[in-house]
């Protein structure tokens, strides 16, 4: 494997409130792989979310695929969350001591990689991990969907 396309995505009803994660795994064509979404718990923000999204996701690709597999390639992470995008990249400056925390954890995992980078894309470009996101919120609050 050599580049992993990672799209992420956290999102808290009530902010703070419930929350949850969705992580979309692609292969350098853009095809989804791998599809995750999980529920965090309560009392979280939006923010919150969407780190312990990129965190998930950068465990999640060396659990599945493993060290070898991790150590050689390049994750692209993509976010349409601006202002972690930018306090990842060096951009915005970290105050909160949560979220430099996060910031930390973010920063070690990166090390089991080749490169990982990360990337602001629109709403509408992360619809799936979104989709996961809500469905883990939906299916903890008891809620079911007709299809």
């Amino acid at each position: 494997m050599k580049k992993i396309i990672v799209y992420t995505d956290g999102g808290s009803r009530g902010n703070p409130g419930k929350a949850a994660i969705g992580a979309v795994f692609c292969n350098e064509k853009d095809q989804a792989i791998k599809k995750y979404g999980e529920y965090l718990g309560d009392n979280l923000t939006n923010n919150d979310a969407e780190y312990q999204a990129i965190i998930f996701a950068l465990k999640k690709f060396k659990t599945v695929f493993g060290k070898a597999i991790s150590e050689s390639s390049d994750v692209e992470v993509r976010s349409d969350s601006e202002l972690v995008v930018k306090q990842l990249n060096g951009d915005y400056r970290l105050t909160d001591p949560k979220i430099q925390q996060f910031f930390i954890e973010i920063w070690n995992l990166k090390f089991d990689f080749r490169s990982v980078k990360f990337k602001h894309i629109p709403r509408e470009k992360n619809k799936e991990a979104d989709r996961l996101v809500n469905e883990a919120l939906d299916n903890e609050a008891g809620i079911s969907r007709l299809l």
